[in-house]
């Protein structure tokens, strides 16, 4: 949805580009709250007619291929200050790499900002570190970098965030997450695991970010 709007963006005024966007942001809130509802309650999932579970839309892997490695879309970017950030760079520095995604107005992605932060501050002392990915930043948006940047500042966040441009590789990869996930990524720049939907403040959410940690840093001391 986010994508056809984008697409036909020179179609509208601000006013109403404004209010699309909003709108498809709160649609993609519902699904991420779905999700964590699905998560949690693994029988209230939907099933995919005669093939067992459905597969969410963010996930890595397909039936049959769990053990598949995919590795995290290539971008080179930009921090909320105009660093510049290539993810080569970024994960090959780091034993383990947290990537969060998350958008300025959905209530559970800053509720766990502090948690983030603190995450991040453990990471550092593991050679690992976390970084965000706000959505609403994607292609350099000045004022939601702006309105991120005061969100973060008012929670007390440290850690990086990143962003990079829609058409890349990695802003492809995010137009079809329909949750907000976090993505364990090892040095190499592979995915850990299958993406952990719902706040980390839930214990679930939390015990398995923290598995996903372990096993990229227990591969990369070898």
């Amino acid at each position: 949805l986010l994508d056809t709007i984008e697409s036909a963006k020179d179609k509208f005024t601000a006013d109403e580009l404004k209010l699309l966007r909003q709108g498809g942001e709160k649609i993609r809130e519902i699904e991420r709250t779905l999700a964590a509802i699905e998560a949690k309650f693994p029988d209230a999932a939907p099933k995919a007619p005669g093939n067992g579970d459905s597969i969410p839309a963010d996930s890595p892997t397909t039936p049959g291929d769990s053990d598949k490695t995919q590795k995290f879309p290539a971008f080179e970017g930009k921090d909320l200050n105009g660093n510049t950030v290539k993810s080569d760079d970024l994960f090959s520095k780091n034993a383990v790499t947290v990537v969060n995604f998350w958008f300025t107005t959905c209530n559970p992605c800053v509720g766990e900002l502090a948690e983030l932060d603190a995450l991040n501050k453990e990471l550092a002392e593991k050679g690992g570190a976390l970084i965000g990915v706000n959505t609403f930043t994607l292609g350099g948006d000045e004022a939601a970098i702006s309105e991120a940047k005061d969100v973060l500042a008012k929670k007390g966040v440290t850690y990086q965030n990143v962003y990079f441009d829609s058409d890349g590789e990695a802003g492809k990869f995010t137009a079809n997450i329909f949750a907000y996930p976090t993505y364990v990524v090892d040095r190499n720049g592979n995915i850990v695991g299958d993406p952990i939907v719902g706040a980390i403040t839930e214990t679930k959410q939390a015990e398995a970010l923290q598995a996903q940690i372990d096993k990229a840093l227990s591969a990369d001391k070898g």
